[in-house]
């Protein structure tokens, strides 16, 4: 019901805000480039670069500052993408829980990011087992979007899905010799961005964020916001670096460098802002 309080409200002051503004998609909406919408590559990594100790494992990175901050980000964005492996293993809730967004203080569903999940053999599922679900069912979240290769999804998981106003969105999304597949990241933002979502905030896993740092698509990406916390989680880990370049002389070179860097300490991790710098 309107004005109530849910016990995981969280709270980030105006004065903790001030610093981010400069690096988040401009409050009326438009964007660098009119087909696409303002994409923000964000996440919470170790000193050796690593998301989590193993893969499937969730693993609390930064501090509690650092994870309201993430929760206003998401209020400051229209969607939130992850790839499925995170979905899978995490059962994230992919809502925002700062205190006056819509289902935390305020009716409806102002401020609540739409979730996007890449998931190309609909493999993961909206069922009442995940936290999604529940929070749709309290009207505290919104429902996902699910991209998948498959042009006819499952009809019991689609009529679940779009009860509660989410829906499948299908890519052509081709697999691989190993078994992963490669999605087209510039059409299906393409895509977002003609589905009405003006932002996008990126969060993971490893896999998604390398795939995005590669030469054809880093240009997509207009801001990098990277909680660095002070831990080392050790070898084995699940590490973001993007495949290594070479030039034409076949001499190894930067893979990305990031431009115009900002870092500001904040509680017990460092947050690095940033755009990607361009060939």
């Amino acid at each position: 019901m309107p004005g109530w309080i849910p016990k995981d409200t969280l709270h980030f002051s105006p004065e903790d805000r001030a610093f981010l503004e400069p690096h988040l998609p401009p409050r009326d909406g438009s964007t660098p480039k009119p087909d696409l919408p303002f994409t923000t590559l964000t996440f919470a990594t170790s000193l050796d670069s690593s998301l989590s100790l193993s893969p499937g494992v969730p693993t609390a990175i930064s501090g509690p500052q650092s994870k309201a901050m993430t929760h206003y980000l998401r209020s400051r964005h229209d969607g939130i993408l992850v790839g499925v492996g995170t979905a899978v293993a995490d059962n994230p809730s992919l809502n925002c829980r700062i205190a006056g967004v819509g289902g935390y203080g305020s009716p409806g569903f102002d401020g609540q990011p739409r979730p996007i999940v890449v998931d190309p053999s609909a493999r993961w599922d909206f069922t009442e087992e995940s936290k999604l679900f529940q929070l749709c069912r309290e009207q505290r979240g919104r429902a996902p979007w699910i991209v998948t290769a498959l042009a006819d999804p499952p009809a019991e998981k689609k009529a679940l899905l779009e009860k509660y106003g989410g829906c499948y969105v299908h890519m052509d999304i081709q697999a691989t010799d190993t078994g992963s597949h490669r999605l087209d990241w510039h059409e299906l933002l393409v895509v977002l961005k003609r589905r009405g979502l003006r932002s996008v905030m990126i969060e993971g896993g490893a896999q998604v964020i390398n795939s995005l740092l590669e030469p054809r698509y880093k240009s997509d990406i207009d801001m990098a916001i990277v909680t660095i916390a002070p831990t080392w989680l050790g070898q084995g880990g699940v590490v973001v670096s993007p495949q290594r370049r070479f030039d034409d002389a076949g001499t190894a070179v930067a893979a990305v460098r990031l431009a115009n860097p900002k870092w500001y300490p904040f509680g017990e991790d460092v947050v690095l802002c940033a755009q990607i710098k361009q060939d």
